[in-house]
């Protein structure tokens, strides 16, 4: 399984962006500073997001990116989906043709955790993770002396 630098980028720009957007629009160099993700690298994602349907672009000035629906529609699995070309647990990448041709002995065990990651994902959004965010930052605050 591969849950590669592009997925988890992706999951704390997209997080940056939900942050902030609600301010208007938010530019990819002030992502780039906050989250020490390099602006070239966020543009090639920023383009996956944006086919994607996840983001939208601002042009002109005061331009940057939104997202292209509230915090709490948009799920990390979606995120991941646009960022990685797959994740995927198994070796065949679910053609069921591991071994010459036919389903390898723990092929349905890969799949299934593959179905139980993305269902996991899914019910993820980042609103969800904006909240827990606040909580434990509330907690920690409160447990200081």
């Amino acid at each position: 399984m591969r849950l590669t630098t592009k997925g988890r980028f992706a999951v704390t720009a997209m997080l940056d962006l939900a942050m902030h957007s609600p301010h208007g629009a938010v530019k990819l160099n002030a992502i780039s500073e906050r989250q020490q993700i390099s602006l070239s690298y966020l543009e090639q994602l920023f383009s996956k997001l944006r086919r994607a349907s996840l983001v939208e672009s601002i042009r002109g000035p005061g331009g940057g990116y939104i997202l292209a629906a509230s915090a709490d529609q948009i799920n990390i699995a979606q995120i991941i989906a646009a960022a990685e070309d797959s994740l995927d647990a198994t070796q065949c990448s679910s053609k069921a043709n591991c071994y010459n041709g036919t389903p390898c002995l723990t092929h349905q065990l890969w799949e299934d955790l593959n179905h139980t990651i993305n269902d996991y994902l899914s019910g993820i959004t980042l609103q969800s993770v904006l909240n827990q965010r606040e909580d434990n930052r509330i907690i920690n605050f409160q447990s200081k002396p």
